[in-house]
């Protein structure tokens, strides 16, 4: 009797054991929940205070390509994308969009601003990064957006149409709220 019943928390454990692995492949391969209740508080707060408008979007899927991809948001906020990443740093030209899709997978935010934006919206954005460079990208959008300055997360988008003193903590916000929720954590 009592060798069944160790035969018994043996399985018990091994059972635990095989739950706990299956967990942890099917959750940390899909990234980290939603943000709290309170950084979207804070994150609304500080885009309408700023003027600018924060949204969501459904995947457009996950694939690597080596083709040029049409993208259903500008920026684009996800889809198909090239099998190398851009590295996280700040930019003087754009990486093809294609690259940077595929940061967003890894759960990077990514900073944007229009060509031709003043010297010292670059400045401030550049700021903006160096508050917390990990896991960010800045560069001067490549797909005609309409915003002076955008953030991009993995199917979320900070979109501002003009540049102002609010427009940093907005980002900020926006970093707080979604950095490293892509679906792809890599560090």
């Amino acid at each position: 009797m009592q060798q069944r019943g160790s035969g018994y928390a043996t399985a018990a454990v091994l059972v635990a054991a095989t739950v706990g692995v299956l967990v942890y492949v099917l959750f940390a391969r899909t990234g980290p929940g939603a943000p709290s209740g309170e950084a979207l508080k804070q994150l609304r707060g500080a885009a309408a205070a700023a003027g600018c408008s924060v949204a969501s979007f459904p995947t457009e899927g996950r694939a690597h390509t080596s083709a040029h991809v049409r993208y259903k948001t500008n920026p684009p906020t996800s889809g198909a994308h090239n099998p190398a990443p851009a590295p996280d740093r700040a930019y003087d030209v754009a990486p093809p969009a294609e690259n940077y899709v595929h940061s967003l997978e890894h759960g990077r935010i990514e900073l944007q601003y229009r060509p031709g934006v003043p010297a010292a919206v670059r400045t401030a954005l550049l700021g903006v990064l160096k508050e917390s460079t990990d896991h960010m990208l800045l560069f001067p959008n490549n797909t005609g957006m309409t915003f002076a300055v955008a953030a991009t997360a993995w199917k979320h988008r900070l979109g501002c149409p003009r540049y102002n003193a609010r427009v940093p903590e907005a980002l900020r916000r926006f970093r707080d709220a979604y950095r490293d929720r892509g679906p792809e954590q890599v560090p």
